[in-house]
């Protein structure tokens, strides 16, 4: 999947620290999420500084997560800016 980053955030108090890419739209209206968990972060430095409001593609297994499509991402070379 690729797309423009529309809205990046670091949920630090959410269950996990994840961090949220959503491409094309921003949350609450995006239409796919590439998720970092919390253990994972360290492997990405700042995301959303590093992918906010650039165009990446994003490959792994896509699921649905209350409707909306999503990649857990584990790995940097899951990520590929354009």
């Amino acid at each position: 999947m690729c797309g423009q980053v529309a809205s990046a955030k670091y949920a630090v108090r959410t269950h996990g620290s994840p961090t949220f890419l959503n491409l094309d739209r921003p949350y609450p209206d995006h239409i796919f999420t590439a998720l970092i968990g919390g253990s994972d972060r360290a492997k990405f430095g700042m995301p959303e500084e590093t992918y906010g409001g650039r165009r990446i593609c994003v490959t792994g297994t896509i699921s649905s997560y209350k409707g909306v499509a999503e990649v857990i991402v584990h790995d940097p070379a899951q990520i590929r800016m354009q």
